[in-house]
């Protein structure tokens, strides 16, 4: 499946390979369209169509986007962005490059893919459109809403009627049966009404559905032909009726996965003349299935649960199926691809004839009912024609009593007064006037008739002869000159046709109806006996113009004899254009409001007035091209004096030579079908007919042989261009092969002398490897060695740390043994010095108590002093010799004599207890116990020292031991 994303494009390839639509999908390509903006998003597609050839289709999306895709020519473009979302689309127009969409604000616009303009816009819905039908010949469309239902004509974009409804009745459907004029409406109460699409008259109303199976219908298909209809909604049953019995023949269930169907449509068949028996049924699970509405079997189906459908359509021809996704995305399935049972022949031709009595009961009397109404057709024209020979002898026997009557209830002669007054008829009525003065008929399906023969091959071509700047003006142009062609042969070969119909086809292009009628009231009744002379000009009616003009101006007749001016140049030039290229469009409309309102006549006096209210410039006119410019030019002529002259020239000129004599009184055209116009020369136009198309059939021959001489020298051409391509492209791959050898022969010495360098750089690689492994072999023996004697130097130290603590160990424990017992010792002689003091005191002076008290509290507070004193000073020596012994240690290489002295010399200057000595006013026993007791402070001490210098020479011994060790290890 290959997949296309239009993003920003507005025109290119659909698919770039050729699509090979697998059997079990189907699919032909998969359309997405994603914007690159900064905020990436999926545009999703909402409706599609198909044109009338089924090879092209149109979708929009809900921005508005409406892109044509040619799935014949392999490409898409970006015809149209609305601004908003397309509700419905039709594309099966009779002008095959326009095309309908319903918009969101209840509007209905027809664009034009080639020119990308809009044609025209039509409103009237006050809600949203949903459906729009066209009808089989192109010229109606209905368009559906849930409150109403309009017809428009295509050709005038106008709305002819609108249907309307209660409220409490919603809209399902409204659309045209094919191939025929049947409008089929279906409500919302289940009620189908058949109506004529002409006159809008009901023709039958469909029962109702039986009470076992009654659903509420949301859903409908026809067959091509117009004889089934199938309905379904929110059940798994479907509704087959004969349009023709008027009744329900079938009813079908889907299988118990459909609870609700959203669309049907029967699949065309090439071999089936219309009566389609594979109809597409699309459920609420997104799954599309075909069933033989005949067989009941399932055919295939398209869609699934994961990549549902949201609606379908499928092109006229049946090749195709496009599908809108519920993701937003397009798919084009093929249905050759999907299934061969739909493409085989038909059943042989017996069987058929076997089957066609069963078929034909129940419609035996509808068909002659259909019969006879065929027979009552013609009885229309007969009764016109009889109606139109009563007016004629009304003319001809009553005439002033009926020739001011009008349609519509107007007055011709009072119209007659008020232009007479005002010069004109009101711009805003000027067109109903018309209408009602000329009588015409509003032949619709006349009309249609003549339409529906398309372009007549005369006029294929008008544009290269009148090159027309507006495109509509020149589509109605062509329309309008084929339909007069094809109403009579004469006016194919008309040459001045053209120019005649002009000035109408410019004033009524938006009605073409009325612009074909006008023309044609002009033909017949003022263009009367134009053609007795074909080809030539109408000498006969320009005979007239001069005996008129002879009559009233003879000054100026014979100024035209003496210069060779005939009525072919004065007069003709005004009556094939009718006055169109001398008057302004205010000039034009006010001359023709006055020739309209009075007697075929007026035109021919309206020339010679002209000419008559010309003559000062015309009789100073001497060339031929002079005249001939004059009567194909706008002048300087005020054509209120014309009108005032025609008027004069109508009352004044004699019986004999009057052309109102000589033409027939005003004919309208009759209603129902138009007249046969055969007011000429027949053996003329049958031969021209024929030289024409001997000359035609020759031209084409010429045509055919100068394509065939053309397609020969393209192809020599062709030829000749390929073999100068070809060699050239040879001289060009053999430079590119000689190129290339050089190179290749470049390439190689330099991949030759890359590989020197490159084995110069492996050597170079080598050695630098080999040194680099012999310095990481040094560097990796220095590394163990280093490892080993840290490892030793470790070793030691802990060894060190070890003996080092247990000394510190045994020091302290020494120290504190040699404190306590002094503590207690000292504690004992305090107690034993109190006994004495207070034994002492007993005894002696007692008058000195409190100064021997307050003596001996000075002396205890000596004492404490000094032991503090003495107890911190010990604390500080031993500890300054514990980190000195730590340090020789660490550093047992160090010469550790002169801080022995250093200490020494500390601990000499430590405090003493000298401020004790000053014990002139201590008692003498006092005195005696504390020099005893500072001599025994002072021995301690120095046993202290001793200890701790012995330690420290130990320790020194020890560190000078270890420092030696290496030296010995590494010799």
């Amino acid at each position: 499946m290959q997949s296309t994303d239009l993003g920003n494009k507005e025109s290119g390839k659909i698919w770039h390979r050729k699509p090979s639509p697998a059997t079990r999908d189907g699919i032909i390509v998969n359309i997405i369209h994603n914007t690159s903006d900064y905020h990436p998003k999926v545009l999703r597609f909402l409706n599609v169509a198909f044109d009338g050839t089924g090879d092209c289709l149109i979708a929009g999306d809900h921005q508005g986007n409406i892109y044509v895709f040619d799935l014949y020519g392999n490409r898409f473009n970006l015809v149209q962005r609305t601004a908003q979302a397309c509700t419905a689309l039709a594309f099966n127009l009779r002008r095959k490059s326009e095309f309908l969409v319903a918009l969101a604000d209840y509007s209905i616009k027809c664009f034009d893919t080639v020119t990308k303009e809009l044609v025209s816009w039509m409103r009237g819905h006050e809600s949203s459109v949903f459906s729009i039908s066209v009808h089989a010949s192109g010229k109606y469309a209905i368009t559906t809403s849930s409150d109403t239902a309009q017809l428009w004509d295509l050709d005038t974009f106008q709305r002819k009627r609108k249907l309307n409804i209660r409220q409490s009745v919603g809209i399902q459907k409204v659309f045209f049966l094919p191939l025929s004029n049947t409008i089929l409406s279906c409500f919302k109460d289940n009620s189908i009404f058949a109506w004529e699409c002409d006159t809008l008259f009901c023709k039958y109303q469909l029962p109702a559905p039986p009470e076992s199976s009654s659903i509420l219908y949301k859903v409908f298909a026809v067959t091509r032909d117009g004889r089934i209809l199938a309905a379904g909604g929110k059940s798994n049953h479907l509704h087959l009726w004969c349009l023709e019995a008027r009744q329900l023949f079938r009813i079908i269930q889907m299988p118990t996965k459909v609870r609700a169907i959203r669309h049907l449509e029967f699949l065309p068949d090439s071999f089936d003349a219309g009566s389609n028996q594979v109809l597409g049924v699309l459920s609420q699970d997104g799954i599309m299935r075909f069933i033989n509405i005949q067989t009941c079997k399932l055919l295939f189906e398209i869609g699934s649960l994961d990549e549902g459908i949201s609606s379908s359509v499928i092109s006229p021809h049946g090749r195709y199926i496009a599908s809108i996704m519920e993701n937003g995305s397009l798919n084009v399935y093929s249905v050759q691809a999907l299934t061969q049972e739909i493409n085989k022949p038909p059943l042989p031709l017996v069987k058929v004839i076997e089957d066609l009595p069963k078929k034909k009961l129940s419609s035996s009397d509808l068909k002659m009912k259909v019969t006879s109404g065929r027979v009552q057709q013609p009885a229309k024209p007969r009764g016109s024609k009889i109606q139109t020979r009563i007016l004629k002898q009304d003319l001809t026997g009553d005439f002033e009593s009926k020739k001011n009557e009008l349609p519509d209830g107007l007055n011709k002669k009072r119209l007659q007064i008020l232009l007479k007054g005002y010069g004109e008829y009101p711009t805003k009525y000027r067109m109903f006037i018309w209408r009602s003065l000329l009588q015409l008929p509003e032949n619709h399906t006349a009309f249609s008739s003549l339409i529906d023969k398309g372009t007549h091959v005369t006029f294929l071509n008008l544009q290269k002869k009148y090159p027309i700047k507006s495109r509509k003006l020149l589509r109605v142009l062509q329309r309008t000159l084929s339909a007069l062609a094809h109403w009579s042969v004469i006016f194919s070969d008309t040459p001045y046709l053209p120019l005649l119909a002009f000035p109408f086809v410019k004033l009524f292009q938006n009605n073409q109806l009325i612009c074909f009628e006008v023309i044609a009231t002009l033909i017949i009744n003022w263009c009367q006996h134009w053609f007795e002379y074909f080809p030539n000009p109408p000498i006969n009616i320009l005979s007239m113009i001069e005996n008129v003009l002879a009559f009233h101006d003879k000054e100026l007749l014979q100024h035209f004899i003496d210069h060779d001016i005939t009525s072919q140049l004065y007069a003709w030039p005004l009556l094939e254009t009718v006055f169109s290229e001398v008057l302004t469009r205010e000039e034009w409309l006010k001359l023709f409001d006055n020739i309209f309102s009075n007697h075929p006549s007026f035109l021919l006096m309206t020339v010679a007035a002209y000419n008559i209210c010309s003559r000062v410039p015309l009789l100073n006119c001497n060339l031929k091209d002079d005249f001939e410019f004059f009567f194909h030019h706008r002048n300087n002529l005020d054509i209120n004096v014309v009108i005032r002259q025609v008027y004069h020239l109508m009352e004044t000129t004699p019986t004999d030579i009057h052309p109102d004599s000589m033409l027939n009184v005003f004919v309208a055209l009759t209603k129902g079908q138009y007249p046969v116009f055969n007011q000429y020369p027949k053996f003329i136009v049958d031969y021209q007919t024929q030289e024409r198309e001997r000359i035609r059939n020759d031209e084409l021959d010429y045509l055919r042989e100068r394509q065939t001489v053309e397609d020969m020298q393209a192809e020599v051409d062709q030829q000749r261009v390929e073999d100068e391509a070809w060699y050239q492209k040879q001289e060009l791959l053999r430079k590119a092969e000689e190129t290339r050898r050089e190179m290749l022969l470049q390439e190689e010495e330099k991949i030759i002398q890359q590989r020197q360098r490159l084995a110069a750089v492996k050597r170079e690689l080598q050695v630098k490897e080999m040194h680099l492994q012999d310095a990481a072999r040094r560097r990796f023996l220095k590394l163990q060695q280093d490892q080993q004697e840290m490892e030793l130097r470790r070793l030691d130290d802990e060894i060190g740390r070890k003996n080092l603590t247990e000394n510190q160990a045994a020091v302290a424990k020494e120290m504190r043994a040699d404190a306590d017992a002094y503590r207690r010792k000292v504690d004992l002689e305090e107690h034993m010095f109190h006994k004495l003091i207070e034994a002492g005191e007993t005894q002696s002076q007692k008058t000195q108590k409190w100064k021997e008290a307050e003596g001996k509290e000075f002396c205890l507070r000596s004492a404490k002093k000094a032991s503090a004193l003495s107890d911190a000073s010990r604390k500080w020596f031993l500890k300054q010799e514990i980190n000195a012994a730590v340090e020789h240690a660490e550093n047992p290489c160090h010469k550790e004599e002169p801080r022995f002295q250093n200490e020494q010399e500390d601990a000499s200057c430590l405090p003493r207890t000298s401020h004790l000595n000053d014990s002139s006013e201590m008692h003498p026993s006092t005195q005696i116990s504390l020099n005893r007791r500072a001599v025994e402070w002072d021995t301690t001490e120095q046993n202290l020292i001793q200890k701790v210098r012995n330690l420290r020479q130990r320790l020194t011994a020890q560190a000078r031991h270890r420092c030696q060790t290496p030296h010995l290890l590494a010799a």
